[in-house]
């Protein structure tokens, strides 16, 4: 098993996360995504993924992208431990937490939209910082809002054990302190994160713990 990665891509982050969760040995391969103009939009890198983007996963013949996607496939090959309840409803609940994260923060954030910002758009460093900060800090108290004096929030994003959520939660905290957002107003966010860090599959999966870590 194949891991194309950055050891700072929250959406690589999260697969790292799942795959020591499951105690599934894998080749990390890195993909600089700021060297030589970007590795993730050559040639050779977009036969692995057309998209031009990290992660990738290749699981013997199989080559998958999108880090939701993956994570899903390897709690569906892998069954155990698994990343998703048996109940529809908590299943939903959690699809819900890793959603908020993947498909409302990240893409307005990440690496490419913040270029576009600074490149063509001629926003200064400090508007992109505003815009990074304001929808980060956004994002978050919504999922706080999920968790927050929820009793299936207990411990984790959703019960006693991590899950999906948990998975695109940690790396979305990380890139929160990493470029100075406010954290006060999502404690039960701040408690979850902390949780999780404690377990040795989150610690692992850090993007200081990377051999490419920079």
């Amino acid at each position: 098993m194949k891991l194309y990665t950055y050891f700072r891509s929250s959406a690589a982050y999260r697969v790292r996360i799942a795959l020591n969760l499951k105690n599934l040995a894998y080749e990390a391969v890195p993909v600089h995504l700021v060297k030589d103009g970007g590795q993730h939009l050559k040639d050779d890198y977009r036969r692995v993924n057309p998209a031009g983007a990290v992660p990738a996963l290749v699981d013997r013949d199989l080559n998958l992208s999108q880090s939701l996607a993956i994570i899903e496939y390897l709690d569906e090959a892998y069954p155990y431990p698994p990343l998703l309840p048996p109940d529809p409803a908590a299943r939903a609940r959690v699809r819900a937490i890793a959603l908020d994260v993947a498909c409302e923060i990240h893409p307005i954030n990440n690496l490419r939209v913040l270029k576009y910002l600074t490149g063509e758009l001629g926003v200064s460093e400090e508007q992109k910082l505003a815009w990074y900060r304001h929808w980060v800090e956004v994002g978050l108290a919504a999922v706080e809002a999920r968790v927050a004096g929820n009793p299936e929030s207990w411990k984790f994003c959703h019960g006693g054990h991590p899950t999906l959520a948990d998975c695109c939660l940690v790396p979305q905290v990380f890139n929160a302190r990493r470029f100075g957002c406010r954290l006060d107003h999502v404690p039960t966010v701040v408690r979850i994160d902390a949780e999780c860090r404690t377990l040795p599959a989150f610690v692992a999966a850090a993007p200081e713990n990377q051999p490419d870590a920079e």
